[in-house]
């Protein structure tokens, strides 16, 4: 059964752990995984769903989506609840790869796609050029699919934004993570919690039709204070789209989790979250930013009929 890794995964992880009962994951039909899986391989793709140990692999490639992740799967960084691969220098970008994606969208003709990447602080623009060809190769191939970027922080630098938001995605992603206090104790030293959020305003500060998206992980000992803070932070740096989710302990040498939050807890945050303004907002334990995306976005876009 495809996804039965990702059980012994966890089993193996949280075998001394009294994990809570809302916390099993349902693998879904495989009709579409193997064709993925294979795809991926074939063309040398990297995706998060699989890099970073995403509970909901099994049901996203079944369903035929999928996050792929550009610029090699070697991050320059050091986050404490990450579980992609580290390096100080990482894999050469591939020159052919915006193609090969573009390539790829288009055969399995996806309506909505999410294009990340690992951190590439050993790269002249810290890889923003990069994801602008992707960008624009897409749009070349599939000219009606919906795109959004999860992308670094650049360490905060505008010129390496802008050339992210002249290549006109739809909708730019960049998670927060988790509360201003704990950020620093978990984040690499690079990284900073006002700086993402400088991020995120200043991509609508560019490109004020570019919807704007974030994610924090519950679970590692924030209050719900600080939550409630963070989520402020966002509204005033005018994000769009909030995702809210349960952190998971990706191995025995990652930040432990303190705090399993009842799906009772997701559905309050999400409530007081919509009710401070964003546009929409997905909470839940296995909620992440990429998770079911399309559906995320088109649901509220038909919702309020807003039109790209």
């Amino acid at each position: 059964m495809a996804g039965a890794w990702l059980w012994k995964f966890y089993a193996l992880i949280f075998a001394d752990i009294m994990l809570p009962e809302w916390l099993s994951i349902k693998p879904a039909s495989t009709s579409k995984y193997d064709t993925i899986k294979n795809t991926i391989a074939e063309r040398k793709l990297h995706t998060v769903c699989s890099e970073a140990h995403c509970p909901n692999l099994s049901e996203c490639w079944s369903l035929g989506t999928a996050t792929f992740m550009v610029l090699g799967g070697l991050c320059t960084r050091g986050c404490k609840f990450c579980a992609v691969n580290k390096s100080a220098i990482g894999e050469k970008p591939n020159p052919n790869e915006p193609l090969m994606l573009a390539k790829t969208i288009k055969e399995w003709n996806l309506d909505y796609v999410v294009i990340t990447s690992v951190c590439r602080d050993d790269l002249e623009d810290q890889g923003a050029g990069h994801f602008a060809d992707c960008i624009t190769a897409i749009r070349k191939e599939s000219p009606k699919t919906i795109i959004e970027v999860l992308i670094p922080d650049f360490t905060g630098n505008a010129s390496y934004l802008k050339k992210i938001t002249e290549a006109k995605p739809d909708v730019i992603g960049h998670n927060i993570e988790t509360v201003k206090r704990i950020s620093p104790q978990i984040r690499d030293k690079r990284a900073d919690y006002f700086q993402s959020l400088n991020i995120l305003n200043q991509s609508k500060l560019f490109d004020k039709n570019i919807y704007t998206k974030s994610a924090l992980m519950l679970g590692m000992g924030e209050t719900e204070d600080e939550v409630l803070f963070a989520m402020d932070d966002l509204r005033t740096a005018k994000v769009d789209f909030l995702a809210i989710g349960q952190y998971l302990q990706p191995s025995k040498f990652h930040v432990v989790v303190k705090e399993y939050i009842s799906p009772k807890k997701f559905d309050e945050l999400k409530t007081i979250a919509m009710n401070k303004g964003f546009l929409y907002v997905a909470s839940g334990p296995f909620v992440r930013s990429s998770y079911k995306a399309g559906e995320f976005f088109t649901t509220r876009i038909k919702e309020n009929s807003i039109h790209l």
